[in-house]
């Protein structure tokens, strides 16, 4: 941690990393002392937890994403760009920290949908969704509305696996993937027909 960090950075650094590893549950007194932060300047600087879990989430979120999701000017054809972000969770589920997307985890923990953590989780998972549709329409599959939230279900569904059976993905999720774009007649070969 830089030395030249605020308390409310280093609050929110800590935040985001006790509550992926350790859950939301984790208790203040814990949360300050990883932060180096006493209890009054956490609550001068925010309302409660609650502030602080919904606070620190929006802060890794842009980061989590920017590790999954490939850049704007990355050229490969939409199935491909698709795909690399199963390849790039199949990357990331094989650490030894790994406990699952951070917005699944923290939403599951929580189990309230109106928490302010659950509607941070919300609009990230969302954008990854959006992703997908954004990425489908260019390729003018059927129904890319649903064809997205079917990636997103993948995407989840694999990271849950990874979780629960404590062990690396080996493509599951990059096949399950294909499959599905398959499936919906989305191919390579397909976009180039429609690039042209």
């Amino acid at each position: 941690m830089k030395s030249q960090a605020t308390s409310r950075e280093r609050l929110l650094e800590a935040a985001s990393d006790l509550f992926y590893s350790d859950g939301v549950n984790i208790g203040v007194d814990a949360l300050c002392k990883a932060a180096g932060v006493s209890k009054k300047s956490m609550y001068q600087l925010f309302r409660s937890k609650d502030e602080v879990i919904a606070e620190s989430l929006a802060a890794r979120g842009p980061y989590y994403n920017a590790l999954l999701l490939p850049s704007p000017d990355d050229e490969r054809s939409p199935r491909e760009r698709i795909l690399s972000v199963f390849e790039r969770q199949d990357e990331i589920a094989a650490a030894v920290d790994f406990q699952g997307c951070p917005f699944v985890s923290t939403a599951t923990e929580l189990k309230n949908p109106e928490h302010p953590g659950s509607v941070v989780a919300r609009h990230f998972k969302q954008a990854l969704t959006d992703f997908f549709r954004a990425e489908l329409s260019r390729t003018h599959a059927e129904d890319p509305d649903i064809l997205a939230i079917q990636l997103t279900m993948v995407f989840d569904g694999a990271g849950a696996r990874a979780v629960v059976r404590a062990q690396p993905l080996q493509n599951v999720g990059v096949v399950l993937a294909a499959t599905v774009l398959q499936a919906a007649g989305v191919r390579d070969e397909q976009f180039a027909a429609h690039a042209r």
